[in-house]
């Protein structure tokens, strides 16, 4: 993509997330699972949105869907989606019209197959029943178009694996059956909520190549979801780093490797282990990951940061721009 297109896609994103907030309210407290997250998308930008487990990273794109589990509720801010010539805010849109969003112009692929399949349906009709709903085809027309969408997610012997159903698929083509569903009405932005997680290593290659692969083809926008450094390095253009809820920093994949500034990014960066560098000892972060009930009253970070000091105990810092797309929240740059 040249870099013109690219920066005139940026100016008006996809994808819009302004000061989102998603709250469980449970027996032990209100749990900020989302707190006040900022995060754009551009058109065909793929972007990364890493972190440990239990940060908020899947909360957010359930958030973005609608899709937030009981007891959890967005309690504020905004995702505007840029679709149909207009701007449109879908935390207010009726719920008849989010259905439409849905798989029409926001996919989700998720980390458990098997959770989202129906385990009683043929992976034909399953599929074919999404392009039913957003398209309006006959059924006919439909499971025609399920089984090219097979072949084209690379799935050998389309038509014969149509009619099975999901428990008789591997790991790595239920995920394939998967993201021909999600791909199947043609979406501007495709959500990929750590979709290697239970495959072998082999078999989480082809897949995050066939998503790469469809992402240029279908010239859609990624969000991709994972606590994998280096998948994000090969697949996305921007990286997001969330901690506790909050996005803590964002930029380019290269300048954010090349030279992290949050001290959470740094601390998992040198955890990371390659296979171009010998380590005599394995680099951990200090300490464990804050209940959301009951966040530090500043930097969420602050209990674990070699660089504290009293200010950020005592106040949140704010995410600022520090150059052009380079973001943190840290009061060393404030």
């Amino acid at each position: 993509m040249q870099r013109r297109d690219l920066e005139e896609q940026l100016v008006t994103p996809l994808l819009e997330i302004l000061d989102l907030s998603t709250q469980f309210h449970t027996s032990r407290g209100v749990v900020r699972a989302v707190d006040g997250v900022d995060l754009a998308i551009g058109k065909g930008e793929a972007v990364g949105l890493v972190g440990e487990s239990g940060c908020g990273k899947t909360m957010t794109a359930f958030s973005v869907m609608r899709l937030v589990p009981s007891p959890g509720k967005i309690i504020g801010g905004e995702v505007w989606l840029d679709y149909d010539d207009s701007r449109r805010d879908l935390t207010r849109l009726p719920e008849e019209e989010m259905r439409r969003v849905r798989g029409g112009k926001i996919s989700m692929v998720f980390q458990d197959p098997m959770t989202y399949l129906n385990p009683v349906m043929k992976i034909c009709d399953q599929i074919a029943e999404v392009i039913v709903l957003h398209q309006g085809l006959p059924r006919a027309e439909a499971r025609k178009k399920a089984i090219e969408l097979l072949e084209k997610v690379r799935i050998p012997i389309p038509s014969t694996v149509a009619q099975y159903y999901p428990h008789e698929l591997s790991g790595g083509m239920r995920q394939r059956a998967l993201i021909a569903m999600a791909i199947s009405c043609n979406p501007e932005l495709l959500i990929a909520d750590e979709p290697t997680t239970a495959l072998d290593v082999t078999v989480q290659a082809q897949v995050l190549e066939l998503i790469r692969q469809l992402k240029r083809e279908m010239r859609m926008a990624l969000l991709l979801i994972t606590h994998d450094l280096g998948i994000v390095a090969d697949t996305c253009d921007k990286v997001c780093v969330m901690y506790a809820g909050r996005i803590v920093e964002e930029g380019g994949v290269y300048e954010t490797y090349g030279q992290p500034k949050h001290p959470y990014t740094q601390g998992l960066l040198k955890s990371t282990l390659s296979i171009d560098e010998f380590k005599e000892n394995l680099v951990t972060i200090e300490g464990t990951v804050p209940d959301l009930t009951n966040l530090p009253r500043g930097c969420s970070f602050s209990p674990r940061c070699p660089h504290v000091s009293a200010h950020c105990r005592e106040t949140r810092p704010q995410l600022i721009e520090l150059s052009e797309g380079a973001k943190v929240a840290c009061w060393r740059y404030a």
